[in-house]
């Protein structure tokens, strides 16, 4: 289930990755929005799944390990960031790093928050 979610993962960072192109000594736009969008949906999933509703026991080892593991990327976030580190674009590069982080925790806490804000019953399951 790890496999086929994170083949499916992969596959829809590739379909934004080719949506939105980086070029040299650009912002890597398509890579930080596809991990920063990632991380508001493992927000999202883990309020569904941890305080919403009991779901079968591979829906979390499918959708937040695989799918979203597969979605979001650790190493071209890494490659693009040196790729950065050029003369001209190392203000840039430190830039992306940085904002990288940051855009990724917020949008766990915006997923977390949201999904608790709109979710149906108010109380936490143990």
């Amino acid at each position: 289930m790890i496999a086929l979610g994170g083949g499916l993962g992969a596959l829809a960072r590739y379909g934004l990755a080719t949506a939105l192109p980086t070029l040299p000594g650009r912002f890597p736009w398509g890579t930080f929005l596809t991990n920063v969008a990632g991380c508001f949906l493992i927000g999202v999933l883990m309020v569904v799944l941890t305080e919403i509703r009991p779901v079968h026991r591979l829906a979390r080892p499918f959708l937040g390990v695989g799918f979203l593991g597969g979605f979001t990327t650790f190493s071209t976030y890494a490659v693009e960031t040196r790729g950065l580190l050029q003369p001209g674009s190392v203000p840039l590069a430190f830039g992306y790093l940085g904002g990288t982080v940051v855009a990724a925790l917020l949008a766990v806490l915006a997923g977390v928050a949201l999904t608790r804000a709109v979710r149906p019953e108010r109380t936490v399951r143990s």
